[in-house]
């Protein structure tokens, strides 16, 4: 005999079992295979397709004193996590005050307090600030880590820009934060941090990029420059500039490989080339090791630049 198949209404997420008789679930529903007790008087559909913020809403749905915080927010948020904290999934719940920290499966709980402004509503779940999460993490990473997560959250793009792109707060918003904590647990890493941030990293290696450039002692990149056209149209969107020497840094992640996305990085170089400016592309192993390969690929593209100068001057151009 077929099971009575399960109401459409069935949540995209995660949802507390008291919730079952609103939903039209009765409590055998409740207790078949297709869903997983995530954790006491919690439930997920097996094949659930929701998002992140979905899969987590249940959680402070469960205690409305409890918002998500720390690496649970940060995916929500979308904050660049260090490679330990990518790897770890269980949940991380705050309750704010003096009242005991959630004790969960899978969870790990945290009592803090919250100054106005820190805890935040998304997509129906309620979850630390950017700025908070950021501040949060600081006492988890190192400080390369947190300059990345920084820059995730400050990253913004312009109009001119092929894919504009809004920041979730601003260095200020960062700034605030610090400020508003001083006694709190990794501010000090929090306030070191802050000096390396900047707007314009659209991922963690392209900080870590940046990153290895300065502790090399080589000059700072810029970030968001567009290269014009003739027209003085924006024509190309590096990933790093080294403006005086007209040299464009382009960090060419795994996805690079693939034939259309390696087309289209063939073409880019040679519009880059043609504009008068010098392409250095930048891979994940350029990125690795006690002596990484960027600083070196950067350290030639600079001296011949200033060669070429030098020798256009004594030739007259």
């Amino acid at each position: 005999m077929s099971r009575t198949p399960m109401p459409p209404q069935l949540p995209n997420g995660s949802f507390p079992a008291s919730a079952a008789e609103t939903l039209g679930l009765s409590q055998k529903q409740l207790r078949r295979a297709g869903i997983v007790t995530l954790s006491r008087g919690l439930r997920l559909p097996l094949h659930s397709k929701g998002t992140v913020a979905e899969h987590l809403r249940g959680y402070t749905e469960l205690d409305p004193d409890c918002c998500l915080s720390h690496g649970s927010a940060a995916r929500i948020h979308r904050i660049s996590l260090s490679m330990a904290l990518e790897e770890d999934w269980r949940i991380h719940l705050a309750r704010s005050g003096e009242r005991w920290k959630p004790r969960r499966r899978n969870v790990v709980g945290h009592q803090l307090t919250f100054k106005a402004g820190e805890v935040m509503e998304l997509d129906g779940v309620r979850l630390t600030s950017p700025a908070r999460t950021w501040l949060d993490l600081a006492q988890l990473m190192s400080i390369d880590d947190v300059v990345a997560a920084g820059d995730s959250i400050v990253v913004e793009h312009g109009e001119n820009h092929p894919k504009p792109r809004r920041a979730l707060a601003t260095i200020d918003d960062l700034r605030a934060m610090v400020a508003a904590h001083p006694g709190m647990r990794g501010v000090r890493k929090a306030r070191l941090a802050l000096d390396l941030v900047r707007v314009g990293a659209d991922s963690p290696q392209e900080t870590q990029m940046r990153l290895t450039l300065l502790h090399a002692g080589l000059p700072e990149p810029t970030l968001n420059h567009v290269i014009l056209n003739e027209w003085g149209a924006p024509a190309v969107w590096p990933d790093a500039a080294y403006v005086k020497e007209r040299i464009a840094l382009q960090y060419d992640g795994r996805h690079h490989g693939e034939a259309v996305q390696y087309q289209r990085d063939i073409k880019r170089q040679a519009l880059t080339e043609r504009l008068g400016w010098r392409e250095v592309r930048v891979h994940y192993e350029d990125l690795l090791g006690p002596r990484p390969e960027v600083v070196d690929k950067v350290r030639r593209a600079r001296f011949t630049r200033r060669e070429l100068a030098s020798d256009a001057r004594k030739i007259g151009f």
